[in-house]
């Protein structure tokens, strides 16, 4: 069955601090791309006959597979996470404090973990770890290396593609902005469904 592009959670025209056409070409083509790029994938390993196919093939297939997997998930939750100003709600205050001395302290970790990525690429992801019940914020390289049976709960983009049309090189603005922006709704309804807001 093929992957299709979620609608986009946010409105790109309400995000402040971020253009409309940076968001909308984000979603187009770096997001659509990872969802056609994925079925593409889909479709060649469909018709692959594992028996007699080299190993290197199946290799490089399967690891394309994983990194467009999850490039598409990741943008889903990066989308879902860009809102207007607002704060975690008590439960994820909660949650924040105990799991990281408070909310100031996770902040400052986020914050630093993204702009030490300037330059770079890859994710800052708040991910809820069932194995340990807590937040726990993760470094995640070529959308693959992150917490082992983890959920993503809110997806910081640090790939160029996601603040270069307005902010060029100044990643650590785009960091700011996205702080200021986080649907801490989304990341409430996300956290609840990893398992963490019953907990």
């Amino acid at each position: 069955m093929p992957y299709s592009m979620k609608p986009l959670a946010c409105d790109p025209a309400r995000v402040k601090g971020m253009s409309e056409r940076l968001i909308i070409s984000h979603y187009e083509n770096n997001y659509g791309g990872a969802v056609k790029r994925l079925n593409s994938l889909e479709d060649q390993l469909t018709s692959l006959d594992f028996n007699t196919t080299p190993n290197f093939v199946v290799n490089g297939l399967k690891r394309e597979q994983l990194i467009a997997t999850n490039s598409m998930i990741l943008h889903e939750v990066f989308f879902a996470g860009l809102g207007e100003e607002s704060g975690p709600d008590n439960v994820l205050q909660e949650a924040l404090d105990r799991d990281f001395g408070s909310v100031e302290r996770w902040r400052a970790e986020f914050v630093a973990m993204g702009k030490a990525q300037a330059g770079g690429s890859g994710w800052v992801l708040l991910t809820y770890s069932p194995r340990d019940r807590k937040l726990v914020n993760a470094w995640a390289a070529d959308h693959t290396t992150t917490v082992a049976g983890g959920t993503p709960i809110l997806a910081l983009d640090m790939y160029e593609h996601s603040y270069h049309m307005d902010f060029g090189a100044k990643a650590a603005d785009y960091v700011n902005v996205f702080m200021a922006t986080i649907d801490w709704r989304s990341v409430r309804q996300h956290f609840d469904e990893a398992g963490g807001g019953g907990k």
